[in-house]
């Protein structure tokens, strides 16, 4: 029984390292630029089922460089994709970090890897941040 306790804790831990440095791989450790927008994550703020043909929330969080005015926000499930919303100004809350919300329908049932990035305005220029993962189980 000690060494079946065992050796799954050493599963679970390693399980739980590979996903930390999974999902902190596409964030930056260098200094924003001037006017740079990057995102932190992307989830369901919510822990429950999300079914079919019921809203869900998507809870985006990031750091960024003043205020820049975010145009939208783009999602892929398992490669399908990508799908953008637009982004009402007044929906963002700028801070350290910032986050919004958004609003998705799931079409279809399954277990889903999501990404997520955002398109955002730079003086003229319309830029990408770099794309986080999360993770959906969608039911009937």
């Amino acid at each position: 029984m000690t060494k079946s306790r065992s050796l799954l804790m050493v599963v679970l831990m390693g399980g739980a390292i590979l996903l930390g440095a999974s999902s902190c791989a596409t964030v930056s450790k260098e200094p924003l630029t001037s006017g740079e927008l990057r995102l932190l994550s992307a989830g369901l703020p919510v822990v429950g089922v999300v079914k079919i043909g019921m809203p869900y929330e998507v809870k985006i969080t990031f750091i960024a460089d003043g205020e820049p005015r975010i145009r939208r926000a783009c999602f892929s499930w398992s490669g399908e994709g990508p799908y953008c919303y637009p982004i009402k100004p007044q929906d963002v809350a700028y801070g350290s970090p910032g986050s919004f919300s958004i609003m998705l329908l799931p079409a279809f049932a399954g277990a889903y890897r999501a990404e997520c990035y955002v398109e955002y305005y730079q003086g003229t220029k319309i830029l990408r941040t770099n794309v986080v993962n999360f993770y959906l189980d969608v039911m009937m």
